[in-house]
């Protein structure tokens, strides 16, 4: 067992020529330098350990590597092994891409990203990294040993359960773990869904006037129509889904629309519900930030008025971090079984263990915590962007702040373009409202969204200024 070469050190391919062992080796390793693909300070393995792997005496690779380390290419100190020299050049590096325009700030000049106020991502320094690396201890210790195989395509059970209490007590959402599918992502079980429902022969899924392109793409590529519904100061027109003849499943942010903000109204709420059940068609509803909300009463899902007719879609995204590529669906029973059998035909199973440590850290409480942690620190930034705003443009109207991540602030007529340009030369990313609009909605409306979650706490004063900066 102890010359087991399988065993121990680490692995080094290197491509030895001619009969001479040690001149060979020595080549290889020149070789391996001079092209980069071993870079300065990489350690090497020990001689035994290389001697074993190449089948060469182990005297051989000891010279070898004691006259290269007297040739300058290689390091050699006791403790710590042997190394790529610092002084060993590697090939000329990659000249650097040219920088790209912060996204969605529009066309013309650009100056280098400083500040990032886009929409879609939390804090990002404020993952819980401690309580999740308990978490994931607790988890891994506990985890039974078929937890590492292929596993269910609807994930792993604990997660499922925990999830199911989760969203029944903090969103109102009725659930059985054996309804609920594991995803990576939203986007991930939007394709699912869009899979089966082609498949089902629907023709066509509504979509709001404003929303993200790439969910009307993914809808698309599985062979479905997105016509859009209108919109007014009430939100989404549910009632005009009753005049789309093949539609067989509409779209909706109704807790927090987005990017507008607002919630949907009870009588749209019940009428789209209404719709479904008499339709037979499906509401996909993305709760993307349902946890986050401020001055208003929490707004249930609206899968609590209909689970048999609702899918609700969930993602740890914003409430932890997009990075994990943790979501969920709570299915009706119908659609259960076709969207499992849809994600095990091209993915059995996202992560074991990411999905036990998020169980663990739903269980614990430590993801209540973290969501009120959050949900204080994003009001605070919130009330000083309404209060900075106010204070160097008055005129401009702050909307869609009662909950989430990300605030609308419409701008004069014709204004929108003007400003995009002027952040851009700042340096600050930041998004258009037309950037959401549907092709087919004309435009009625100009104003950025602007994520205010999106900076670290020590970038956000300076984001806010130059923010303001730009401001008409």
């Amino acid at each position: 067992m102890a010359n087991d070469r399988a065993t121990f050190g680490s692995d080094l391919h290197l491509e030895l020529r001619g009969t001479r062992l040690r001149a060979g080796l020595m080549d290889a390793l020149r070789e391996a330098v001079r092209s980069g693909r071993l870079e300065a300070g990489t350690r090497l393995p020990s001689s035994r350990s290389l001697a074993a792997d190449l089948g060469m005496a182990r005297n051989t690779v000891a010279d070898a590597y004691a006259e290269l380390v007297a040739e300058g290419w290689l390091t050699a100190r006791q403790g710590s092994g042997t190394r790529v020299a610092r002084r060993a050049a590697p090939r000329p590096p990659e000249p650097p891409a040219p920088p790209s325009p912060p996204s969605g700030t529009g066309r013309g000049r650009t100056a280098a990203l400083v500040h990032n106020l886009q929409s879609g991502t939390p804090d990002l320094a404020s993952f819980p990294r401690a309580d999740w690396l308990k978490a994931y201890r607790r988890a891994l210790t506990d985890a039974p040993n078929e937890a590492f195989g292929y596993g269910d395509p609807r994930g792993r059970p604990e997660l499922r359960t925990a999830l199911a209490e989760y969203l029944a007590r903090a969103r109102g959402v009725h659930a059985r773990p054996e309804r609920i599918v594991i995803c990576a992502g939203f986007v991930h079980g939007l394709t699912l869904i869009g899979e089966v429902l082609r498949a089902r022969g629907v023709r066509d899924v509504a979509v709001e006037s404003y929303g993200l392109w790439l969910h009307d793409d993914l809808l698309r590529r599985a062979g479905l129509g997105t016509p859009a519904l209108g919109f007014d100061e009430r939100g989404t027109r549910t009632e005009e889904l009753a005049g789309l003849d093949g539609c067989g499943a509409v779209l909706m942010t109704a807790a927090h629309q987005y990017p507008l903000g607002g919630a949907l109204p009870p009588d749209r709420r019940a009428a789209v519900v209404d719709w479904a059940r008499a339709s037979g068609g499906f509401v996909l509803e993305d709760d993307y930030d349902g946890e986050f909300r401020y001055d208003r009463q929490p707004v249930g899902a609206l899968q609590g008025l209909d689970p048999d007719r609702v899918v609700y879609f969930g993602t740890a995204s914003k409430s932890l971090a997009p990075g994990l590529r943790l979501a969920w669906m709570v299915l009706p029973r119908e659609l259960a079984r076709e969207v499992a059998a849809a994600k095990g035909a091209v993915d059995w199973s996202s992560s074991a263990p990411d999905q036990l440590a998020f169980a663990e850290f739903l269980r614990s409480g430590a993801y209540d915590r973290h969501v009120r942690a959050m949900r204080l620190r994003y009001r605070r930034r919130r009330d000083q962007l309404v209060a900075a705003v106010a204070a160097h443009s008055p005129e401009t109207r702050v909307s869609g702040i009662a909950a989430g991540l990300h605030a609308v602030l419409t701008l004069p007529p014709g204004a929108e373009q003007a400003t995009l340009r002027a952040a851009a030369w700042r340096g600050l990313a930041v998004q258009g409202v037309n950037r959401f609009r549907r092709p087919a909605v004309p435009p009625t409306l100009d104003g950025l969204v602007v994520g205010y979650a999106t900076p670290p706490d020590s970038g956000w004063q300076g984001a806010l200024r130059a923010l303001c900066g730009v401001l008409p």
